[in-house]
């Protein structure tokens, strides 16, 4: 037995040997014993790399261990950049090495959202959201109005006084309201003098030598429509072409008939004449600004020579710039406002001027202010009054919602009867105007929303009505009316304007073809 328990004890013995580790012969404290699990995980952490991208640096005095991190840190931005750029790589795994699942897939969740970011543009949006800077302003300077300063209030209780049930406002000249009031020109001729000059200062004589020059002939020959497509597709405007040449809204305007040089006037709707020559060095950019009459300048054109520029106007007057005599000649005085005219013979000597409540004048410019010949259409208003360009005789005119042709051969003081009636206008009708070479079609503006073209190569009661065109006309109360106008270089065109947005110009064909549209987003900006 006792060999048997000595046997037992020296095997435990060796057990116990075997499991308890060596101890250092230096070491005063036991070695406290580890697990092999403890053991392995202590392994797997040494073998891990630490995550780059998700390693926290705190600051560290060491020069040298800073330079060494920020080398690390730039090396981590390029390699993040790298990973963006490449939109199309997918993240593996084992991409980078010692990466776990989750750091991977936080890194292809990066990539998915700035893919989607570059995706939507948004740099491009922004950049073509900005506010383009405006265009500068050239021609008339605007003019700076002064803010009214009103009376200051005071209560009655501050005032010490009790409440009053009749309170009676006592309104100074600067606070009442009176009336508007339009002075009128005095008959007879006005001075020529610019208003945005100074006083005394003549009219340039590089401008007289200008309005006195030959005419421009017109060459009747038209282009084929492709050909007129492709000059219309070459004009552009810029900003050297845009200037401010009347103070109010523009109500009329005319070129003169120059070879040379371009010459423009324009008329707004508080009596102001502008002339703008585009490369001048007179006046403001080119520009300058007159004052013949006391209301809107409703028509206008140049006579030949010798030229000079005939206006009517509300205010019921006619007058013609005369440039060698500096003044404003009245051509012709009415108790209404004139509203159109045309001229009736081939040296311009001779008017015939439409007026706003339903009478249509003769006038001869070589007897001043007196007329030949008053006769009473029959419908009133008159909005348009226009001859033929080869039987001079006949003349078309827009009257309220009817649209007649007559013969000044024959008309009556009152009663006169149409020899043409161009039916099919439900609405008032803004223009009327016969074809600029042979007058074989008449086109006109109607409110009820449609241009239309008329057969008057025979004058008799069968006009009909070649085509008619849908077109917007609503313009509002404050803008002037649509009006289709013929091209005088393209007998078979007109051009026309559109309240569509952005604002554009629109040229058609007689037969309803859209042939080209005038547009400019910086520039051409109103109606």
């Amino acid at each position: 037995m006792d060999a048997d328990t000595s046997e037992i004890s020296l095997k435990t013995i060796q057990l116990l040997q075997e499991r308890t580790p060596s101890q250092n012969p230096g070491m005063d404290e036991p070695v406290r014993r580890t697990s092999r699990r403890i053991r392995e995980r202590k392994q797997e952490k040494k073998q891990m790399l630490s995550p780059k991208c998700l390693t926290f640096r705190p600051k560290v005095k060491n020069t040298r261990k800073r330079v060494k991190r920020k080398k690390n840190d730039i090396e981590e931005e390029e390699n993040v950049q790298e990973t963006q750029a490449d939109n199309n790589n997918e993240f593996l795994p084992g991409y980078r090495e010692g990466l776990s699942e989750y750091e991977l897939e936080r890194l292809e969740n990066i990539r998915q959202n700035q893919a989607f970011l570059n995706s939507l543009k948004l740099q491009q949006i922004s950049e073509a959201l900005r506010p383009k800077p405006k265009p500068t302003l050239r021609g008339l300077k605007r003019e700076k109005t002064e803010t009214e300063m009103l009376p200051v209030r005071k209560s009655l209780r501050l005032q010490q006084k009790g409440p009053q049930t009749d309170v009676t406002l006592e309104m100074t000249p600067s606070t009442a309201i009176e009336p508007e009031k339009i002075a009128k020109k005095a008959p007879g001729p006005i001075p020529l003098d610019p208003i945005n000059l100074e006083e005394y200062v003549r009219v340039p004589e590089d401008l007289l030598n200008l309005w006195n020059e030959v005419p421009l002939k017109q060459d009747t020959e038209t282009l084929d429509l492709k050909s007129y497509q492709e000059v219309l597709q070459k004009l552009t405007i810029d900003e050297g072409c845009v200037v401010k040449v009347v103070k109010g809204r523009v109500c009329s305007a005319a070129f003169h008939p120059s070879a040379s040089s371009l010459l423009m006037a324009a008329g707004d709707k508080f009596g102001h004449l502008g002339l703008w020559k585009p490369d001048a060095i007179w006046g403001d950019d080119g520009v300058l600004c007159f004052e013949p009459h006391s209301r809107a300048i409703t028509s206008m054109a140049f006579s030949s020579h010798p030229c000079n520029l005939i206006t009517v106007s509300y205010d019921g007057s006619a007058r013609s710039m005369d440039l060698e005599k500096a003044v404003f000649d009245e051509v012709y005085r009415s108790t209404s406002g004139l509203k159109s005219f045309d001229f009736l013979s081939n040296d311009c000597s001779t008017l015939l001027l439409g007026e706003w409540n339903g009478e249509v004048a003769v006038v001869d410019r070589r007897t001043s202010g007196k007329y030949e010949s008053l006769h009473t259409m029959a419908e009133k208003p008159i909005r348009c009054v226009h001859v033929h360009p080869v039987q001079q005789h006949y003349f078309v005119v827009a009257e309220s919602s009817f649209v007649n042709i007559y013969d000044l051969r024959h008309l009556k003081r009152r009663n006169s009867l149409a020899v043409c009636e161009l039916k099919g206008h439900r609405r008032s009708v803004s223009s009327a105007f016969f074809s600029p070479h042979t007058g074989n079609r008449v086109l006109t503006t109607c409110m009820d929303n449609n241009i239309r073209v008329f057969n008057t190569s025979q004058m008799d009661c069968s006009t009909p009505v070649i085509k008619s065109i849908t077109h917007n006309m609503h313009t509002g109360r404050w803008l002037s009316k649509l009006s289709a106008v013929w091209d005088p270089k393209q007998q078979d065109c007109f051009v026309i304007g559109s309240v569509n947005r952005p604002r554009q110009i629109q040229v058609y064909h007689e037969s309803g073809r859209l042939l080209h549209t005038f547009g400019n987003m910086d520039h051409l900006t109103t109606v």
